[in-house]
């Protein structure tokens, strides 16, 4: 069976959006990170969906989802495909461009969270200070516009890896998936073409009416900034903790599956 023919898919107007619906009980939405698509998750669908209902979307222009034609928001996506599934309130879990996808959801449309769960950033309006990763993103995208697929593969491993380790320190298995994942999304796409992502407009503003539970899930090798974001948004809203992963990066539940499901799950049966 092919990760396409697993998945449904939600026609909207601007093309179909691709998602994984797991499970049945309390609805928990897993939202990944740039580049990638639902397969990031493919360590916590099957161990949430015995006691939970999972929605793992593909975020558009990512994965199996269609492509933007023109102006979209995140929220307004996830948003559609919730009241599609007549689901909410609902867990926004989000890891990375996750994370901020969650976070504009809950404050977009606050009657579809129920709690937030964010790894590696806070809202969409990302925050970097770092100069070490601010270079990193600048070669990165350099790569990208010029079409250098194995040159910017390569890129997004350090970062992956993030300034504590070489490339080489992580689990080949994760470099590996993740290269797999993002090769995907990149070939849905052509080097400069019109990003139609519309922002949302100073999230932080709002995020101390964000009033519901929200758990930081920090990788303590991530870079800085990723965890400085995370921090921010648990230390800004009214409910708000964290709790950190040693020995990983970026992307801690690829790296350790098992403690970051126990995390997650703790987390949920409290709410």
């Amino acid at each position: 069976m092919t990760a396409a023919s697993k998945l449904s898919f939600f026609a909207t107007a601007d093309g179909d959006l691709a998602y994984r619906d797991v499970g049945t009980g309390a609805p928990v939405v897993l939202l990944h990170s740039g580049f990638a698509d639902h397969r990031v998750f493919d360590d916590q669908i099957p161990a949430l969906a015995d006691d939970f209902r999972v929605i793992a979307p593909d975020i558009r222009g990512h994965g199996f989802s269609a492509n933007a034609s023109g102006p979209f928001r995140w929220a307004d996506d996830l948003a559609a495909l919730l009241h599609h599934l007549d689901l909410g309130p609902a867990v926004l879990v989000g890891l990375c461009m996750g994370a901020a996808v969650a976070t504009d959801t809950a404050l977009e449309h606050p009657e579809l969270a129920r709690a937030v769960v964010v790894s590696g950033a806070g809202t969409s309006a990302f925050e970097y200070a770092d100069p070490e990763l601010r270079e990193q993103q600048v070669r990165t995208a350099h790569l990208l516009g010029a079409g250098d697929i194995p040159g910017w593969l390569d890129r997004f491993a350090q970062g992956v890896a993030g300034p504590h380790r070489t490339v080489d320190q992580v689990e080949p298995s994760v470099i590996r998936r993740l290269r797999e994942l993002t090769t995907h999304t990149l070939s849905k796409h052509t080097p400069g073409e019109h990003n139609w992502l519309v922002p949302l407009d100073d999230p932080w503003s709002r995020v101390p009416k964000l009033d519901v539970p929200v758990l930081a899930i920090h990788g303590a090798l991530d870079w800085p900034d990723s965890l400085a974001m995370a921090d921010r948004l648990v230390h800004t809203v009214p409910n708000g903790r964290s709790t950190t992963m040693e020995g990983v990066g970026h992307y801690p539940n690829m790296e350790q599956p098992d403690q970051f499901n126990e995390i997650l799950r703790e987390f949920l049966d409290s709410l």
